[in-house]
């Protein structure tokens, strides 16, 4: 298979930029002695999970069971979601015991205790960890007043291994500057470090400290008390991510190749690249990042409005020199939900700007796609 033979649109996966991207975040956790963990929910792909593995993270996070079980059938050992599970999954859970190793979150009492249940009863045990809110108020306990105390008790519910605590600095992507996104790494390692202190001299063992987001990585790995990091979006990046200042555009390995199929006017045309593809997702940053993605050698055109199927496109100085049939490759805002639209990406050597015809392409098959349950 090669480049032109591809249908568009079309999402592209530069090889060597996804592994200098993986190396890269490896050697920095791996120089600070911090297990990396991957989240997986980016790639959604057994084979980019191995490609982690192989460079050293100790497993990978899944976003749902669902992801869970495609990777753990493809035989990948060690498997955390950094997610609150309702109990009513136990079955799958306890399936999933007898193929990985599995851990997952826990940030509610009577949850916790109905997982106590459910393993108790089914005679197995399963390690969990207590998510904290560190900022982003999504989920997690409250780091202040009775968090010591619900620790304390999921600590010693039977059935469960604790393991220790887990954050996710998400509020992080709406950092306005570079000042304030190192100011928010800073505050969630500082609020885990606390709670960690005040965990042990109550007596509990705290073994792993785990934070993961890809926006203030490069803050986090040089911050005391983590002994786990878990970014995902590093593996590819996006619009986003060069807009927060976590990569530059020539970082991005995920493309989208669409076709221009139509030329209504010489200040508008519109690529085969709708939020089927796309998404509707818009970008986020400190830095401007208007549209749905940046048109790759072609910094005149705007993706200024997105339908199902198709991408309206504005040629800002009114010129361009495609028509209809000529190629483009886009950077999408973010690249996990592009991941998850379609059924197959297909890797490409060479560079990601260039759209040789004879390129080769090798199929990458999203395994976990739409696995959202």
């Amino acid at each position: 298979m090669t480049l032109s033979s591809l249908r568009t649109p079309a999402v592209l996966i530069d090889r060597a930029r996804a592994l200098r991207n993986l190396d890269r975040m490896q050697a920095a956790a791996s120089s600070r002695g911090i297990r990396l963990r991957p989240h997986a929910k980016t790639h959604k792909s057994p084979s980019i999970a191995r490609w982690q593995i192989d460079r050293g993270a100790v497993g990978i996070c899944c976003a749902k069971l669902g992801e869970a079980e495609v990777m753990a059938e493809a035989g990948i050992a060690d498997i955390r979601l950094p997610y609150p599970i309702n109990p009513s999954n136990a079955d799958r859970v306890i399936a999933l015991l007898d193929r990985t190793r599995l851990s997952f979150i826990v940030d509610h009492p009577a949850v916790a205790r109905q997982w106590s249940a459910a393993m108790t009863a089914a005679r197995k045990e399963v390690d969990v960890l207590v998510k904290v809110d560190v900022g982003f108020h999504r989920c997690g306990i409250d780091p202040g007043a009775g968090a010591v105390e619900m620790i304390h008790d999921v600590s010693r519910l039977p059935g469960l291994r604790f393991r220790g605590l887990l954050a996710h600095a998400g509020h992080a992507y709406h950092a306005r500057s570079e000042d304030e996104m190192r100011v928010m790494a800073e505050g969630e390692a500082a609020t885990l470090r606390d709670l960690v202190g005040r965990c042990r001299v109550a007596g509990i063992q705290i073994d792993e400290v785990s934070a993961g987001a890809t926006p203030p990585a490069r803050y986090s790995m040089q911050q005391e008390g983590f002994t786990e990091f878990r970014p995902g979006n590093y593996v590819y990046f996006d619009r986003t991510q060069v807009a927060l200042g976590a990569a530059t555009i020539d970082d991005c390995a995920l493309t989208v190749l669409a076709t221009v199929v139509s030329k209504p006017a010489s200040d508008r045309i519109i690529f085969d690249s709708g939020s089927k593809t796309l998404t509707s997702d818009g970008a986020r940053g400190f830095t401007p990042a208007p549209g749905y993605g940046v048109v790759l050698d072609h910094p005149n055109l705007l993706i200024e409005r997105l339908s199902e199927e198709h991408a309206t496109v504005k040629v800002i100085d009114g010129t361009t020199p495609l028509e209809p049939g000529d190629r483009v490759r886009i950077v999408p805002n973010h690249s996990c939900p592009v991941s998850n639209l379609t059924e197959r990406a297909w890797i490409v050597d060479g560079p990601s700007t260039a759209l040789r015809a004879g390129d080769a392409v090798e199929a990458l098959p999203i395994a976990a796609r739409g696995r959202n349950s």
